[in-house]
Order: structure tokens, then sequence, then C-alpha cells
């Protein structure tokens, strides 16, 4: 009896130089209808995966349910991947010190910014790594608030068994309407909750049509209100919720997109190779064919290659 192969994940972009298609970056994509039907699915949508990053306005609505009261940039600030600038770095150092907290009880590793411009910037200025420069230190702030708040433990709140981080897994498995197969390390120590593609955009949508008021919804209305908190003013999850009223989105590393509109449509999908040069492609393609109309789509798609610092090709949407 001979087994059958292994399916092939399908091209979502491709990688095209002086007309010649260098490169395929593989992956796969959901769309959900406005009832939370799935009305398209590119490769194995239900496999689990790490979400990374587009798991935090979950871990945010968490903090909420945990009995901190944040509100605007700061909830914003909770659920965010900051690119470093200054206002973001202000108000992480704003809220240790209103929390009382001191900076070495954050986990984060030390880090540059996550903006590249950034990044040179903090560094002619003659500064090194800092736990607070490193993107995910606003989720991290919340998270020693919320402890400090309820008398947990500091030193260990990154503990999948502490009560903050059961929490967590709880809102995840609300939100996504399935269960955690697999929990692991993110990048900045906090527990990482895997979850299908579909499970994925399913959360996002829950947040969006959540009834006013409950912790989903103060997290969807605070990231939408202050999306240059929730990533920078250089990114595309910024220029999207800016530039399309009512949408939420949230990128992850190894290149994750989750994407909810205020109709109840959603969409999240995974690039296998971590490609994040592939994501604004992918993003601006799979809206178009929901029929988001907005200029920003183009700045979101646009993916240059450059040959001799001059164009000579680009990152493509391939379905």
């Amino acid at each position: 009896m001979t087994s059958s192969p292994p399916a092939v994940t399908p091209v979502l972009a491709e990688v095209v130089r002086s007309g010649f298609v260098e490169g395929r970056h593989r992956g796969s994509l959901v769309v959900l209808a406005r009832d939370g039907s799935v009305e398209r699915a590119l490769g194995d949508i239900d496999a689990p995966v790490f979400p990374r990053s587009s798991n935090k306005p979950m871990q945010a609505a968490a903090i909420l349910r945990a009995g901190l009261d944040l509100d605007g940039e700061r909830l914003a600030l909770a659920a965010a991947s900051h690119s470093g600038e200054p206002f973001h770095l202000d108000l992480v150092a704003r809220m240790l010190a209103e929390y009382e907290l001191p900076a070495d009880a954050l986990r984060t590793p030390p880090d540059l910014p996550l903006d590249p411009t950034e990044a040179e910037r903090y560094l002619a200025a003659g500064r090194t790594r800092d736990r607070i420069t490193m993107n995910c230190s606003g989720k991290h702030t919340a998270m020693l608030a919320a402890c400090a708040r309820n008398g947990w433990p500091l030193e260990n709140y990154l503990d999948p068994g502490h009560p903050l981080q059961r929490l967590v897994h709880q809102v995840v498995e609300e939100a996504s309407g399935e269960r955690v197969a697999h929990v692991g390390t993110d990048g900045c120590g906090a527990p990482l909750l895997s979850l299908s593609l579909t499970g994925l955009a399913r959360a996002f949508r829950s947040f969006v049509l959540a009834a006013p008021g409950t912790p989903e919804r103060r997290v969807a209305d605070a990231m939408r209100a202050h999306p240059e908190y929730v990533a920078g003013t250089r990114r595309p999850d910024t220029w999207l919720m800016r530039e399309v009223p009512g949408t939420l989105a949230k990128m992850g590393a190894e290149a994750v997109q989750a994407v909810a509109l205020p109709d109840g449509r959603a969409l999240a999908f995974k690039i296998d190779d971590g490609a994040t040069r592939a994501l604004g492609p992918v993003l601006a393609r799979a809206l178009e064919q929901l029929g988001v109309s907005s200029p920003v789509l183009a700045r979101i798609g646009e993916a240059p290659l450059l040959g001799g610092g001059v164009t000579v090709g680009a990152i493509r949407a391939a379905f």
C-alpha cells in the first residue's frame, strides 16, 4: 500500500525580478463571511499555527478581565507590537511609574526599536538595548500592573501556570472557539498559544462584534482609535486601521496576519517560511477580493525589489 504524498501548500506570493519569478512564498489563508462561515480557504486552515503577536488583542482582553482599568492609548499599547518611537517609549515609562513598577520587573529581552529608522536614531544617540525598547514592553507593563492589582506574584508572571496566563488561555479559547493545541514561548518570553487560522479569524471577528463595554470590544475600540500605538507611524496595521474605518488588524512574527472588518467578515493567513516581506502584497490582495476599496491598499501592497538601487521588480500576490 502506498501512502499519498503530502499536500502542497499553495503559493500566496511570488518574487519577480527583472520579469523572472525567482522565488515563491507558500502559505495558507482563510476568509470568513459575515455570518462567520468559511467563505474561502487556501491551504490548511485548520492546522494549528503560532499566531505570535496576532494573539495580543486576546492577551489585552484578559488583562481587562483581571480587573486592570485601561482605556485609550494605554489599552492600545497593551495590545501592541510597537515600533519603539519616542511616544511609545514615553508611554511605557509613564505606565511603569503610574503603577509603581520598576523597569527591571519587565521580563522582555533587551532590544532595539523594531522600526529600522527608529533603531538607527536610537543607536546614533548612544543608547543601548533596553527592556522598555522591546516591542512587547507595553503588553508586559500591563500584565505586571494587572498582577500587582490582584496581589499575584510579579516575578513569574510569564509562567503558563500563573493566574494571569491561565486567564489568557481561557480568553484565547473562548474567542477562537477551539482548544489550544500547543503552548510555546514567544519571542518576548510570554506563553505562546497555538490556534488554527480559522480560529484566529474567528477570534478577531468576535472582538469587532462584541457588545460595547465588554473587554473584547474595549480592546478592539482602543486599537482602532489609536492604531499608531498598536504598531507605529510607518506600519501597515496602523495605515489600515486609520484609513479603513472599523477595521481591526494585527500582524505577528513569522508572517502571520489577522484582520476583521466591522461587518463581521474576517481573514487570517500565514506565510510558511515566515517571510514578512510577503505580508503586504498578500494582505492587500485578500482585502481587494473582499471588496475593500481604499487607496491605502496600494501602499500596503507595495513591495519593490531593488537592483543597483533601482526598482527592478516586486513581490506580488499570486492568488
